[in-house]
């Protein structure tokens, strides 16, 4: 990366495994990385991770929204379901 190390909350992309993952944090000289759409973190060098682009973020965001959308996962409380023509909170 040439502008130092990720920063939690960044997104990047872990070579090592060809994935998506948002920094969680560091434990000893790896970064702890999640996919974006949740689920178990895993170790990445921060030497090797670089920064999505624009582009490729937005890419994996609606990646990650039309896994969700099949599998029915990603509903929260706050989400509005249209159901017999009303919106129902």
């Amino acid at each position: 990366m040439t502008d130092g190390p990720p920063a939690v909350g960044d997104t990047v992309h872990d070579p090592a495994r060809d994935r998506v993952g948002v920094v969680m944090g560091g434990v000893g000289p790896y970064l702890q990385l999640r996919p974006l759409g949740g689920g178990r973190e895993w170790d990445a060098d921060p030497n090797r991770v670089r920064p999505l682009t624009p582009a490729e973020l937005l890419s994996a965001r609606v990646s990650e929204a039309n896994a969700r959308s099949r599998t029915g996962l990603g509903l929260h409380e706050s989400s509005a379901v249209l159901s017999d023509d009303r919106l129902i909170p």
